[in-house]
């Protein structure tokens, strides 16, 4: 995808600022339409990244246990109301002969966080990238994020957060997901 057309980025901004009764020449406002595009553009910065570079290597090695990454902090953008959702990814495989450095999962989090999404896709799409990368199904995300546009809109709810999983292969049954859950109690 090509990089965010800031030219077109801020006069929307503005035209924004003007639609809602601003003055987009006022004092505290002149810069907003360069600061709003900046921040989409680091905000969105995964669509125009390729998840593939992150994954391109892989090691080879006798390992049959889970591998864990957890509390991998996040921030993606609700796809539904232009407001940010954060929270912490876990996520666990169990390889097949295949291993991949440990910042590779948080890269693949990162990577798939940075544009518009809904939970449920952010965490199917990270499950199935490395179910592919490291040609298993033994793939476990487990997600936890607090949306701003439940907490500040509509039924301004800041108390809840939104679970997803994702739970392949081994992860479906009923020991191997209690092990990796355990896990994500620890220090709890």
């Amino acid at each position: 995808m090509p990089e965010i057309d800031a030219k077109r980025a801020e006069a929307a901004v503005r035209e924004l600022l003007i639609a809602v009764g601003e003055d987009p020449d006022r004092e505290g406002l002149l810069d907003t339409p360069s600061r709003v595009t900046r921040m989409w553009s680091e905000l969105l910065s995964g669509m125009s990244d390729d998840p593939s570079r992150h994954l391109e290597r892989t090691f080879e090695i006798d390992h049959d246990e889970m591998v864990m990454v957890r509390d991998i902090e996040f921030t993606s953008m609700c796809e539904h109301h232009m407001l940010p959702f954060i929270g912490k990814a876990h996520v666990a495989y169990i390889s097949s002969g295949k291993v991949i450095g440990l910042s590779k999962l948080n890269r693949l989090v990162e990577y798939f966080s940075k544009r518009p999404q809904v939970q449920e896709r952010l965490t199917m799409q990270i499950g199935k990238a490395l179910q592919t990368v490291l040609q298993t199904q033994d793939v476990a995300v487990f997600m936890d994020a607090k949306h701003l546009c439940v907490a500040s809109r509509g039924v301004k709810d800041d108390s809840s957060n939104t679970i997803t999983g994702f739970y392949g292969g081994k992860f479906q049954e009923e020991n191997t997901k209690a092990e990796f859950l355990k896990y994500l109690d620890i220090n709890a």
